[in-house]
């Protein structure tokens, strides 16, 4: 379902996780500006921090995935507004495991010497 390909975007702004499919999908296009139907993967946040949702477009229908922490708090950029930023696999691994995603970092790419 989260490929590889997929674009994942973290939203700013806390959203009323009462909100379902449709509700997500209209925060999408109208306060973040982007495509729900795209094939991006859209997170977003509580108010408490405590829980998220992620959308999904697949092109046959939307997937909505929950994740509650029963301890702590999931840890979201200090910046406000409407805006949204890329997140990595490995970033959003770590993140729906409730850790830091702003410590994960990529080893930089090394070339053999010999093949």
């Amino acid at each position: 379902m989260l490929s590889h390909g997929l674009r994942m975007w973290l939203a700013f702004e806390s959203v009323d996780m009462r909100l379902s499919f449709d509700g997500l999908a209209a925060h999408v296009q109208h306060r973040l500006q982007r495509d729900p139907f795209g094939g991006e993967c859209f997170i977003f946040r509580s108010k408490s921090g405590t829980r998220l949702k992620m959308l999904v477009w697949d092109g046959v229908g939307f997937w909505l995935h929950y994740r509650r922490l029963e301890q702590g708090s999931f840890i979201w950029p200090q910046l406000t507004g409407d805006g949204v930023i890329e997140l990595t696999h490995a970033q959003l691994r770590v993140l729906t495991d409730g850790l830091d995603w702003r410590r994960v970092r990529y080893a930089q790419q090394r070339h053999p010497r010999v093949a």
